[in-house]
């Protein structure tokens, strides 16, 4: 404990970092305060409970409650987050992208500034359809077409406001600014979660199990996140060594370093990507009322046994998939070859990139199958009992958030520690970042 205090007192007398953690506060506090502001012309009293359920629940999560709310900031940051995976999708695909890639700060630049456009594109497409199918028309106020185009445009407004939140938090404070948003949307739920489950078990409406449930659930959570963790952090280290050049009294490489290989590399894509396949025979049996007795009705219930290893299959899928395309052996050993490095006992080139890539095979199915335990934690959760809103931080997308922008957070504050000569957050080893590679050196603290 007292090495606790400590640590918080150097991080206060550090003044940069001070000033970015109390900048970073600010920021989120405006985005939670603003995010409770209702869209002009809606009625808050007669929107009710409006709870969200399946797809609509877990963008209601990432906007922390916002798009229940009808609030301006209803599409929160995931119109900028589908144009980021447009475009670097498109990096793959797309020789002009692929071009502007390898064109350094320039490049970024440009490809930047064509994902704020496709971010406007998206955002005005989904604020058309929120408007149409989730407000709902006894609390509308104003004439529908008057409605629908202010609507439009304030809730366009919101997400580049929110997208600029992010982009303040990453230039002027600590941690990604956008993840920082999500992950502060998806806190925001916990406190009500853990008091529903608190009530269920120990409370007024107590529906069994008493106190020991109660600790019993809190500790698996926590071994829980400590296995996440574990996933997150788990890195393959291939060797590499760089040759040795003389340029007069000074020698130039000659070191062995490694290439720290994830065994998530795809992060929470996969599972992104699953859940928006899984809604699909919801919405069949929706818009063909015949479907609504047929085999396809046990996909629609996520405990059920034929949702759960569906689901682990097409994460599994999609997880091989997302690391083939985001991780390019050939890119790599390509620079590798002309930093004048090569992975000993490998000859470089061709063989380089086989064997990364066969590494890449071997550690990415135990990732994958991890992740696909991850997943599915939710649903088993709730069959034990627990309430669906808390059941939700056993896993899935959520929780991988969770735990990567924590990691991520902490790291920087780690490496400011270490730059002047502080002591970092752990009393032995590092806090190492997401791509495997400490924090800082032990050099960087003398």
């Amino acid at each position: 404990m007292k090495k606790l205090f400590t640590t918080l007192s150097n991080i206060w007398k550090i003044q940069e970092l001070k000033e970015r953690i109390l900048f970073t506060l600010l920021i989120l506090l405006v985005y939670r305060f603003v995010s409770h502001v209702v869209l002009p012309g809606v009625d808050p009293t007669a929107l009710g409970t409006n709870e969200k359920s399946g797809l609509l629940g877990i963008l209601d999560m990432f906007a922390g409650g916002s798009f229940s709310r009808v609030s301006i900031l209803a599409l929160g940051v995931m119109p900028y987050i589908s144009a980021s995976i447009v475009v670097q999708l498109l990096g793959i695909a797309v020789p002009s992208f692929q071009k502007m890639q390898k064109e350094g700060e320039s490049g970024r630049k440009k490809m930047n500034q064509i994902t704020r456009y496709l971010t406007v594109a998206i955002t005005i497409v989904q604020s058309v359809g929120y408007v149409k199918t989730q407000v709902p028309a006894e609390a509308i106020l104003l004439p529908n077409t008057l409605f629908l185009v202010l609507s439009t445009f304030v809730l366009t407004a919101g997400t580049l406001f929110v997208m600029w939140l992010g982009e303040k938090i990453t230039d002027k404070g600590i941690g990604n600014g956008t993840s920082l948003i999500i992950m502060v949307g998806i806190i925001a739920r916990l406190p009500i979660a853990i008091s529903q489950e608190f009530s269920a078990r120990v409370g007024s409406a107590s529906e069994g199990g008493g106190p020991v449930a109660l600790v019993l659930e809190i500790v698996a959570l926590f071994a829980v996140v400590m296995f996440t963790i574990l996933i997150v952090q788990g890195v393959r280290k291939v060797p590499v060594q760089y040759a040795k050049k003389i340029v007069g009294n000074r020698q130039f490489g000659g070191v062995r370093q490694y290439i720290p290989l994830k065994v998530n590399a795809a992060g929470v894509m996969p599972i992104i990507f699953a859940q928006a396949l899984m809604f699909i025979p919801g919405a069949l049996m929706q818009f063909v009322p015949s479907l609504q007795g047929s085999w396809l009705i046990q996909f629609s219930n996520t405990t059920s046994l034929a949702y759960s290893l569906t689901f682990a299959f097409l994460i599994i899928a999609f997880t091989f998939f997302y690391t083939a395309i985001t991780v390019n052996p050939t890119q790599m050993s390509d620079d590798m070859k002309k930093n004048g490095g090569f992975i000993p006992g490998v000859k470089p080139g061709f063989a380089t990139s086989t064997f990364i890539d066969d590494v890449i095979s071997k550690i990415t199915f135990p990732g994958a199958v991890f992740l696909a335990i991850i997943a599915i934690l939710p649903s088993l959760a709730v069959k034990f009992g627990i309430k669906q809103e808390f059941a939700h931080f056993f896993g899935g997308t959520s929780l991988l958030i969770l735990v990567g922008v924590v990691l991520d957070t902490l790291q920087q504050i780690e490496s400011y520690l270490l730059m002047r000569h502080y002591d970092g957050l752990m009393k032995t080893g590092r806090v190492t970042g997401r791509t495997g590679v400490p924090a800082a050196s032990s050099n960087a603290a003398l």
